[in-house]
């Protein structure tokens, strides 16, 4: 099949200059782009689905006057995604005489290489790292949490951590800073540039008229937003997409807006962005946060993606379904000639594997997400082969209120055991208005495995997700009763001792 073409120009800010680069297909990665079209070889493909981190790179984008860096998986973004962007690729680091960065020189001496064919990856994470951090030292748990995108399978992690928490004390040498006026007033110019055509190959509206404008009139078109599922689709599947529309740019969509009942975050606010604001509002979500996808993955992806998406292994959904959440569909009502939206519960959004009551032209642009409220104990449990930069294989999220002992309100969202996240509503039915107390908790334990018939998969069997589910209403009543050594990820050696 002929690959489609974009007749638009794509723009983005590299080494100083505008790079431009017309004929660009619609679904062409930016890695290819970096690799086949600029020679950029640094950047690797490894895994071509955003798990292994050897393909990251960092982009730079102004917002409200200021640089912003993100490292991302460039194996599954769409190489349109970064029009008006800044690229950084490992080969942008040194300087012009040949001096190290400091990502790069400290990677050298805490010898955090062997084959090296991640070490691109790695470098250019704790580049982002290093510009995040305005240059200064990290700890080694940001350099846990922010490097848990990129696996190395030679090396091990210890001196390469040792590298993140060295590359802050090591002098910058002249030509290997970043500029940050010059590149915030040169993105500023990319963007006052022509838009591209409302009914291109790629489009990416950036007012949400516009936006749901372009899906009315082009319903087939492939969504996208931070296409970490969707660009798997291109890298493993293979498909072929003559038309692309990107939310990502529409700017009413880009912001989580605060009201006294509930937050509102947009369908174009990144998966980072959404956690972070999550756990300001109930911090004992920070820990689940970090373990949802590495850096990179949260850094595209978007939650309004995640929710749209609807995979039955998708870890926000369970935890959305418990604290109540709701979306906001619209569409573009060219009767009324303005935006139409109806609102329905998350659980009600879903009909089976992947398929929802979105119709053709309408996109999910709000997820509304209730704020706390007293007395309320919430817990979310991540089940994975690996700690990190793993698919669960069962989610769970419960969210309790309690009066005078009893069960107040409960809501308990479950992921990895039907075709859809679902809510565990027999489950709830027996503890509602029960005594909180080990008799009560046994029998609901009962009824949650009997209430799924998971499938066996290459992630766990059906008779372990079961098991496990059961298990951890056991763990969130002891953690209910303060015990929280059962909890590796905040037991500590003192408790042990």
């Amino acid at each position: 099949m002929t690959p489609p073409i974009s007749p638009q120009t794509l723009t983005f800010w590299r080494r100083g200059q505008a790079v431009a680069l017309d004929n660009v297909p619609p679904d062409r990665t930016l890695l290819e782009v970096l690799r086949e079209d600029l020679a950029c070889t640094g950047t690797k493909e490894g895994c071509g689905e955003g798990d292994c981190g050897a393909c990251t790179v960092v982009l730079g984008e102004a917002v409200a006057g200021q640089l912003q860096y993100k490292a991302v998986n460039s194996c599954i973004r769409l190489a349109h995604s970064v029009q008006g962007m800044a690229v950084w690729t490992v080969e942008d680091l040194a300087s012009a005489s040949g001096e190290l960065h400091p990502a790069q020189e400290a990677m050298v001496q805490c010898h955090g290489s062997q084959c090296g064919f991640c070490t691109p990856g790695f470098v250019m994470s704790l580049f982002g790292m290093y510009q995040n951090s305005g240059g200064k030292p990290v700890d080694r748990a940001q350099a846990a949490a922010d490097l848990s995108g990129n696996l190395c399978r030679c090396t091990g992690y210890r001196p390469i951590f040792d590298a993140a928490q060295q590359m802050g004390r090591l002098p910058l040498p002249a030509g290997c800073g970043v500029n940050e006026p010059v590149v915030v007033a040169a993105l500023e110019a990319l963007g006052e540039r022509p838009a591209p055509p409302a009914d291109g190959a790629y489009m990416r509206p950036t007012t949400l008229a516009h936006l749901l404008q372009a899906r009315s009139a082009h319903p087939q078109a492939q969504v996208v937003a931070g296409c970490t599922d969707v660009g798997l689709w291109v890298t493993k599947q293979h498909k072929r997409f003559a038309q692309v529309l990107d939310v990502t740019a529409t700017e009413e969509l880009r912001r989580v807006e605060t009201y006294p009942h509930h937050i509102a975050i947009g369908a174009a606010v990144s998966l980072h962005q959404a956690y972070a604001a999550l756990v300001s509002e109930r911090p004992p979500l920070q820990p689940f946060a970090q373990r949802f996808a590495g850096l990179p993955v949260r850094n595209s992806g978007t939650l309004g993606g995640n929710v749209a998406n609807g995979s039955p292994i998708g870890d926000s959904m369970p935890l959305l379904m418990a604290l109540g959440a709701s979306v906001v569909l619209m569409r573009w009502d060219a009767k009324r000639n303005a935006v139409a939206h109806r609102e329905l519960r998350l659980e009600d959004l879903y009909t089976g594997y992947r398929t929802n009551v979105m119709k053709p032209d309408e996109l999910l642009c709000w997820i509304k997400v209730p704020r706390p409220v007293d007395n309320e104990f919430l817990r979310v449990y991540k089940i994975s082969k690996r700690f990190d930069d793993d698919i669960s294989a069962v989610c769970l999220a419960i969210h309790m209120t309690l009066v005078d002992g009893q069960v107040g309100t409960i809501a308990i969202g479950a992921g990895g055991v039907a075709a859809t996240p679902v809510r565990a509503r027999q489950t709830e039915a027996a503890l509602l208005g029960q005594a909180w107390n080990a008799d009560t908790v046994m029998a609901a334990v009962a009824t949650l495995r009997a209430e799924f018939q998971p499938i066996s998969d290459m992630r766990a069997s059906a008779a372990y997700r079961q098991t496990v589910l059961g298990n951890l209403l056991q763990r969130f009543w002891l953690e209910s009763q303060g015990l929280q050594a059962i909890n590796l990820e905040s037991v500590s050696v003192e408790a042990l001792a």
